[in-house]
């Protein structure tokens, strides 16, 4: 059994540690909140996006969604843990910690290494949308969302329209290149000669690519740093951990 003015000397550093610790978890709980929010605003903002990319419907906002979850469930194991002093809960904590650091790293340098090909990706798949639309599909509603969006229209220049066979089957350029407090008439938009004064005159691919790598980017951001603010709890709930189990053998 140590000295009553050793363990007297270890119990502000275990009240101190615990502060912190409670402090780390409560933001941990709120970056949760906002991974939440990330995926619930690249599901609405970002799913044309996505879905042009990956020819289908993507589940990234859902990942994005459900780590933010089981971080807010954890943040909230965190508090627990820290409170009880508990040693085991706090290894736990620290694993959790370490398991979503390493996940959230790999993913951002996959994002990162392999974006030039998620772009040549994307613009092949929006071409093809472009070719095959029908107005009707994933990938016409997606192509919709963004011309209206992006005030763009057809790949590189509205002309592109010309060449698809929803314009030669007589449907003419789809009412979502046109331009903003325009009335667009379906005999106007048959008609390229006139549809030049109604339709925007951007193409979408050159806006789509910048757009997308702009919201990654802030994706990816918040991404890094969360996953490197998780390291200051490993460490504080691995300083902790010992300090508590220490203290508990001197008891003895």
């Amino acid at each position: 059994m140590s000295p009553p003015s050793r363990r007297l000397q270890t119990k502000p550093v275990i009240t101190c540690l615990k502060t912190f610790l409670i402090s780390y978890s409560l933001i941990f709980w709120f970056t949760g909140v906002i991974l939440l929010a990330v995926g619930v605003w690249g599901k609405v903002s970002l799913e044309a996006y996505f879905s042009l990319a990956s020819g289908q419907t993507t589940n990234a906002p859902y990942v994005l969604i459900g780590t933010g979850a089981v971080i807010v469930i954890f943040g909230l194991f965190g508090c627990f843990a820290t409170c009880r002093g508990s040693p085991w809960m706090l290894k736990l904590y620290a694993m959790f910690l370490i398991v979503v650091f390493l996940a959230e790293l790999v993913a951002g340098i996959s994002g990162f290494l392999f974006r030039h090909e998620i772009k040549a990706v994307l613009g092949s798949n929006y071409k093809d949308a472009v070719t095959n639309y029908n107005a009707k599909d994933s990938k016409s509603i997606a192509v919709d969302t963004i011309q209206r969006t992006l005030h763009c229209c057809g790949e590189n220049q509205f002309y592109d329209w010309n060449t698809t066979n929803y314009f030669m089957q007589g449907n003419g350029i789809p009412a979502s290149c046109c331009k903003e407090n325009v009335v667009c008439s379906p005999e106007n938009l048959k008609d390229l000669d006139k549809a030049r004064d109604i339709v925007n005159d951007k193409g979408c691919f050159s806006l789509v690519t910048i757009s997308m790598e702009s919201n990654l980017g802030v994706i990816a951001g918040i991404s890094f740093g969360i996953a490197f603010f998780q390291l200051i709890g490993v460490f504080l709930s691995c300083c902790l951990s010992r300090y508590i189990t220490n203290n508990q053998y001197e008891m003895v």
